[in-house]
């Protein structure tokens, strides 16, 4: 009994990174504007903002469930977390934009090391099916449960006038959280066991990371700076370097050395199907959170308070909807998806028809609910049904690909989408949600065509047949 208690109150604890860093991406959305206004920033640097937290995670998430393999999941969870601390409170300081943004990237750098290691926590700690089960099942409420915490904090911080400028108690509020994770880490988390046989692709991370920086910086300020030459130059220059990196990984894996990523899961067609799921729906989702909140605020006069309100009956729609997607996916599969992309669809044409000044409080509310049921429908059952024909010795470097997708995805929606949607605010923001609307249901219809084209198993298992096995079994990332 005493184990079992053990079990769970580690479950607690480490649960606080995915709760952290997702109320770190929500907390910020609301807080844009206020945050503008106080560091006397561009909104091509309010987008890096949130697009250099993603890249710092998405660059070194692989990497940060290595490490935990390698020095032990307690210590870099510990470290990971000290580290998201530190950099919280230097964003807080922070007295321009360019400061805002390199801690930012430090801050989402440090989740990337500290967040992998909550999933692999889970795998350690509940090797019995069902209680695994009911463990991933508090993960994604915490997910769910920090969205709307995110959003309420971001609005009403934002709205406080202390002894310092409310937008910095946003990125102060994780030093107390920070603090007593520490403690209870250091208390109560038991040490896994090590696997110093791991090794890193230093040169692979390099590689990507550059290849990352190069393609989301000019697109952010390429559009501010009137795309000169050298915004051009840096999109043209992240090409060549995402080839150069996959022709990198592709060496290192013929020559049984450790690449980031294991390229054969490439050949598996309904694996890159599913990429381009993932990666157009959380491209649209960050984006519309982004652009929601600024316009609410912006367009139709709300405030930030009111604004992180709006987001509560969303959050917990969408919280009913993915408990519902997890029971009836067991018997319809992608089709309980597939409504959640049509919900969407209706959810965001109707927001850009009917969302003008003057409309009312409940038909915002009530408009916003429909996108957060379907949003329910789609998101969190999205990995499992792209995974679904992936065989269980893929799985895990599977999920580290995915996730970095994920990841780089949001940051492209908040370059891309939002760059459209900022580049009319000049005309209006009615107009500039109109355009960066009619962006998300464009991604929203990829989705949707994606879902379709997914194969049968038998389809998969003779793709898998001509992947050959590195020494015996494919290279795999524990996550």
């Amino acid at each position: 009994m005493k184990e079992i208690k053990n079990k769970w109150l580690e479950l607690i604890i480490v649960l606080s990174a995915p709760l952290l860093s997702v109320i770190d991406v929500f907390i910020i959305n609301v807080a844009i504007p206020t945050i503008k206004k106080g560091v006397h920033a561009t909104d091509g640097e309010m987008q890096l903002v949130i697009a250099g937290y993603l890249l710092g995670y998405a660059a070194f998430l692989i990497t940060g469930g290595r490490a935990g393999d390698h020095f032990g999941r307690k210590k870099v969870f510990f470290w990971g977390m000290f580290a998201f601390t530190v950099a919280s409170c230097l964003c807080g300081l922070s007295q321009t934009s360019l400061q805002l943004n390199v801690t930012r990237l430090f801050q989402g750098l440090s989740a990337s090391f500290m967040v992998p290691q909550t999933i692999a926590f889970i795998q350690v700690l509940f090797t019995d099916t069902k209680e695994r089960a009911k463990a991933f099942g508090w993960y994604g409420i915490t997910l769910g449960t920090a969205a709307v915490i995110g959003q309420v904090l971001g609005g009403y911080l934002s709205d406080t006038h202390w002894f310092i400028e409310g937008w910095r108690l946003v990125f102060f509020i994780n030093l107390p959280i920070g603090i007593i994770t520490l403690w209870a880490t250091h208390r109560y988390v038991t040490e896994t066991v090590k696997h110093q046989s791991t090794k890193f692709d230093y040169t692979g991370i390099l590689i990507l990371t550059l290849a990352l920086f190069s393609l989301i910086y000019p697109l952010i300020q390429g559009r501010e700076a009137g795309w000169p030459l050298w915004s051009f130059g840096l999109i043209i220059l992240s090409v060549l370097l995402f080839a150069f990196f996959i022709y990198n990984q592709k060496i290192k894996l013929s020559k049984n050395g450790n690449p980031l990523i294991d390229v054969r899961l490439f050949k598996i067609k309904d694996f890159n199907i599913g990429l381009v799921a993932v990666w157009f729906h959380f491209m649209l989702h960050t984006a519309y959170l982004l652009l929601s909140a600024v316009y609410l605020q912006n367009g139709l006069g709300v405030s930030a308070l009111d604004s992180g309100l709006y987001f509560i009956i969303p959050g917990i729609l969408f919280i009913i909807s993915s408990v519902m997607a997890s029971r009836l996916i067991v018997t319809f599969g992608k089709r309980v998806l597939q409504v959640g992309v049509v919900i969407l669809v209706i959810a965001f044409y109707l927001q850009m028809t009917l969302w003008k000044p003057g409309i009312s409080t409940w038909a915002i509310i009530g408009l916003m609910g429909v996108w957060g049921f379907g949003n329910g429908l789609v998101l969190p059952s999205l990995l499992n049904i792209a995974l679904k024909n992936v065989p269980s010795q893929y799985a895990g470097a599977a999920a580290g690909i995915y996730s970095t997708f994920q990841q780089t995805a949001s940051a492209l929606g908040v370059s891309i989408i939002g760059g459209v949607f900022f580049y009319f605010s000049k005309d209006g923001w009615q107009t500039a949600y109109h355009f960066g609307i009619i962006c998300l249901i464009i991604c929203v219809i990829i989705v949707g065509l994606m879902l379709q084209l997914l194969p049968g198993m038998k389809a998969t298992t003779e793709i898998l047949q001509e992947i050959p096995e590195q020494n015996g079994k494919p290279e795999t990332v524990d996550l």
